[in-house]
């Protein structure tokens, strides 16, 4: 790509991107702190991949989510899993009209533009499979018929990392089809004396709708054509296949560790996430550091530690840190 076209897309970027600006303004109304999250869920948005939040009760993830689907005038649902859940709870099921005299659809939650499932990890495979089925294939079955899901069609999964019981680990393979899991901790001590005064107050935040479904579609497009260099992609190997051989990388101590790497999904959402990213930080080409800055979030779900690694208390975060400052920057 020439430096003309570079510099005409970098320009192009920072007016398209200004958008973000007006969605930070109302995010930033009701949710306070958590700036982290709220850049992954648009980083999610931007690049068509859903989202994994694990944190304890109470960090605003409900409220986050539905607060951009107010933001962009979009349909929300909000389905909370439990361990009588069906399917057909989830797509919709087909139901007979005595009227009609014949079996018409009734369509489910799923079919919304921003959907939130609570604690995914209380109901069944059954209903797991359901629904990641639906977040990769677009689609949902109901008897014969397939209805295609309305664009944007973003998930954002909550699982709670405290309680065990009575819940129904995410596989490994169906785990890999959420982009990034973002792992989101209590606020600060400033940020939690505001949230205790906002909400004590006799006044509400509300968000207002400012962007349109067309508006993000077409911030989707712009941002696959983000300049990303071989460089960058030689990068983005190195550090999944990094993962998988770890002693060609200078980092023969995890060869006992790792019992499976990252699949080629890491790399294609390291590369669609930097570029998202590139985006919200109004720029036309991806650097090494938004492939750093996205690294964790892409890539903590995706790789398998052994016994070992886990009677060493060796995490995957460990993993990918050291993974970072060995493999060598473009």
């Amino acid at each position: 790509m020439l430096e003309t076209d570079i510099r005409e897309l970098n320009e192009r970027i920072q007016r398209e991107s200004q958008f973000t600006d007006l969605i930070y303004l109302e995010m930033n109304k009701v949710i306070i702190g958590q700036k982290h999250m709220t850049e992954r869920l648009l980083i999610g948005l931007l690049a068509n991949g859903h989202i994994l939040l694990e944190g304890v009760p109470g960090l605003a993830k409900t409220l986050a989510i539905n607060s951009l689907a107010n933001i962009i005038d979009a349909k929300f649902s909000r389905i909370q899993f439990t361990p009588d859940l069906l399917p057909a709870d989830l797509l919709g099921t087909l139901i007979y009209s005595m009227k009609k005299e014949e079996f018409v659809v009734k369509k489910g939650p799923i079919f919304a533009n921003f959907i939130l499932a609570d604690e995914i990890n209380r109901s069944p495979a059954k209903v797991q499979s359901a629904l990641l089925e639906a977040m990769q294939e677009r689609q949902v079955t109901i008897g014969d018929t397939s209805f295609k899901l309305e664009e944007p069609f973003l998930v954002m999964a909550t699982q709670n990392p405290i309680e065990q019981e009575g819940t129904y680990p995410l596989p490994e393979a169906q785990v890999d089809r959420f982009m990034m899991k973002v792992v989101i901790n209590y606020p600060k001590k400033e940020e939690e004396k505001m949230i205790l005064r906002q909400n004590i107050s006799n006044t509400t935040a509300k968000t207002n709708k400012v962007l349109s479904i067309q508006e993000i579609l077409k911030a989707r497009e712009l941002v696959r054509e983000i300049y990303l260099d071989e460089k960058i992609e030689n990068y983005i190997t190195d550090i999944v296949f990094a993962t998988r051989y770890p002693s060609e990388y200078k980092l023969s101590k995890f060869s006992g560790m790792i019992s499976y790497g990252a699949s080629p999904r890491a790399s294609i959402n390291l590369a669609l996430a930097a570029k998202a990213l590139a985006f919200l930080r109004r720029r036309g080409y991806v650097i090494p550091e938004d492939i750093r800055a996205v690294a964790h979030d892409v890539m903590r779900h995706r790789i398998g530690l052994t016994y070992e690694a886990e009677a060493e208390n060796i995490t995957s975060e460990d993993i990918i840190n050291e993974i970072l400052n060995t493999v060598e920057v473009p």
